[in-house]
């Protein structure tokens, strides 16, 4: 019988017959959680999920970010309730990874996929019927049917699906065999249902419980807070793909800093399987133990690599979003994305596979030019590689325009996030650690002369975007907003619109942070096909023509993109201008000629003007702050930047 039942009967725990009364189920879980799973104690958010699955009847939906423990919200009940509990899980390497972790706690558990022999499959089977086995893993597509043509009526003691995610259909990790879940329910209803899932908005969590056939009265909602704060999130804009990997190396240099004998290991994502391809080759070259990942990779290989990378024998993988589901390393330091992901739930899924020992670890989100288009076309191209229909490309380009929010936001990246999913209660103001903390540190930008400053500046670029006519791309308008002549902007005829160097003001950068915010607020689109160009919504005439107002805030940009635009317009050999800084300057200066004669290479190798100029204004005071100075990447750091400390630190003196 169930170890739980209603109060005043008999219950048996164990060899323990008591009177329900008696009988503490909150102590049990923490015992059981302590002697069978090596858990010093649950989280209250797990105990309160057990405590609801527990209950015949049950239904359950678990909402808790990456790495949080769902699974323990369904295998400790699944060993302390009589029967089999069938667990519907994505992977075959998930689920490998959790039978294995299980049958080492001494819990029987098996799966049942397609890699086994027919005679392994049907050995399973019968261990199965035989009631051998307390949790059993299978695919969605197994369940065709109903749930009892795996486990019988009278064994199963619950159904877990996990990864429940993969059910909403304009997701990352879309599986449509989910989709017929909520059928087989409907057919075959279990004694108790836990759906497990990661990051999810209160409009995914509503498609899942829609596609599920259940309604919000019927559900027990255990929502684990969002908040991440040992993450220390960062968005740099980028030139090229080119450029975001040479920032993929340094942040893995800063982080893991010896490729050799890494302090913990690395996730590097990209946008498509070719990307990971270069990236992965990339680092090779940089000396990293660094492995592409995705789809177009056979079953096995994808098993060795992440088999290699969860057993420490891996240090950096680089990978579509094929990888990362049920992948349990503590160590990972740093999550970088070469390309930006398809929606911010996607991306702190992702990113939250840093810092699961809840060490200090890092986020880094690139972003290029050519990625607005190219996510465009991902979204048109559709799962499959047919064209995609209307009403999904729309919600998937919404997402999309929700995560370009994200990176030109004003605000702290954890508060926005939280926001993002409703977890307004653990909201903090200000994190201190991401780059929008720390850039805002001493800036205030609230005042009606600034507000007033920010509405102009999108009203003319949206007035260049107008008047660009539908004739180039993002940054060819951007070109024309900053009076650029070249190839392009003369043969798209831009050098002779009235809108040519309205924000000549602005740099690259900036200006592009005004055109992304656009795209994100609505106020421009972009066409389909293989080459996207920007185009003027009516939302974002009417602003335009100030009928409605801008909701756009502009801010100060990341500190290394803007110094690596802003300081062209000065000429690298310019004194900088105060008296101590000039001295810090030519203090640098003598010193690059020092290490320059005795490596017997050119100045220049040892590091530009432009980031001796940079270090003389900002005068570091540690490794991190001159990492953080454009010029000064984590090569050049590792070999000069303590000589670089000396000498400054010797002008205080």
């Amino acid at each position: 019988m169930s170890a739980w039942i209603f109060p005043m009967d008999l219950v048996t725990v164990g060899s323990h017959t008591m009177l329900a009364a008696a009988y503490d189920p909150t102590a049990d879980l923490r015992r059981m959680a302590r002697e069978q799973f090596g858990i010093p104690a649950p989280f209250p958010w797990q105990e309160e999920a057990m405590t609801a699955l527990m209950q015949p009847g049950a239904r359950v939906l678990v909402v808790a970010p990456t790495g949080g423990g769902k699974s323990l919200c369904y295998q400790l009940p699944a060993y302390l309730l009589d029967g089999t509990a069938l667990v519907v899980s994505p992977l075959i390497s998930l689920m490998e990874d959790q039978v294995r972790s299980l049958e080492q706690r001494g819990i029987p558990a098996t799966y049942l996929a397609s890699t086994l022999s027919s005679e392994e499959r049907q050995a399973r089977f019968a261990g199965i019927r035989r009631g051998r086995y307390r949790l059993v893993y299978v695919a969605p597509e197994r369940l065709s049917e109903s749930i009892y043509d795996i486990v019988p009526a009278r064994q199963l003691s619950l159904l877990a699906i996990d990864e429940a995610h993969c059910i909403v259909h304009w997701g990352q990790d879309f599986r449509p065999d989910y989709l017929r879940l909520g059928e087989v329910i409907q057919r075959s209803p279990p004694p108790r249902l836990l759906a497990c899932t990661a990051t999810a908005t209160p409009a995914t969590r509503a498609e899942i419980l829609r596609a599920l056939g259940l309604g919000d009265d019927q559900v027990i909602l255990v929502l684990r807070g969002f908040a991440r704060p040992n993450l220390a999130l960062s968005v740099e804009h980028t030139t090229s793909p080119r450029e975001a990997m040479r920032r993929a190396d340094e942040a893995l240099r800063l982080t893991l800093v010896d490729p050799q004998a890494p302090r913990g290991a690395g996730i590097v994502y990209a946008a498509t399987r070719k990307q990971t391809e270069q990236v992965a080759a990339f680092l090779r070259v940089q000396g990293w133990r660094a492995h592409p990942y995705h789809a177009g990779l056979d079953s096995e290989l994808r098993g060795k690599i992440s088999r290699a990378f969860a057993d420490q024998h891996l240090d950096v993988v680089v990978a579509t979003n094929a990888f990362g589901m049920g992948i349990d390393r503590p160590d990972v330091r740093v999550v970088v994305h070469t390309q930006p992901p398809a929606s911010i739930e996607a991306y702190y899924q992702e990113v939250g596979r840093a810092g699961r020992d809840g060490k200090p670890a890092g986020g880094l989100l690139c972003m290029s030019p050519g990625d607005i288009p190219l996510r465009r076309r991902l979204i048109e191209m559709g799962l499959d590689g047919q064209p995609a229909d209307r009403a999904s490309i729309q919600r998937q380009w919404g997402l999309f325009r929700d995560l370009l929010r994200y990176v030109d936001a004003c605000s702290c990246r954890h508060d926005f996030i939280l926001r993002y999913f409703s977890d307004d209660a653990e909201a903090i103001g200000g994190c201190g650690r991401c780059d929008v903390c720390r850039a805002r540190a001493a800036e205030q930008r609230d005042d009606p002369a600034s507000l007033e400053r920010d509405a102009l500046v999108v009203r003319k670029a949206l007035a260049g975007v107008a008047r660009g006519g539908r004739r180039g791309g993002l940054t060819s308008v951007c070109d024309m907003l900053r009076g650029i002549e070249n190839e392009r902007t003369i043969r798209f005829g831009f050098n002779q619109l009235t809108t040519f160097g309205l924000l000549r003001e602005m740099n690259h950068d900036e200006v592009m942070a005004v055109l992304r915010a656009a795209v994100a607020a609505g106020y421009v689109d972009v066409t389909t096909g293989d080459f996207p160009v920007p185009f003027l919504t009516e939302l974002g005439a009417r602003v335009m023509r100030g009928e409605t107002t801008s909701t756009i805030r502009l801010r100060s940009f990341a500190p290394r993109a803007s110094r690596s635009r802003s300081r062209k317009a000065r000429s690298p050999t310019d004194s900088p201008p105060g008296n101590d800084a000039r001295l810090r300057f030519d203090t640098l200066r003598e010193l690059r000629a020092r290490l320059a004669k005795d490596a017997a290479v050119p100045p220049y190798v040892i590091a530009h003007d432009a980031a001796l100029l940079a270090a003389a204004e900002r005068n570091p005071k540690t490794l991190l702050e001159l990492a953080d100075i454009h010029g000064w990447g984590a090569a050049r750091v590792a070999r000069f930047g303590q000589a670089v400390l000396d000498a400054l630190r010797s002008l205080a003196c």
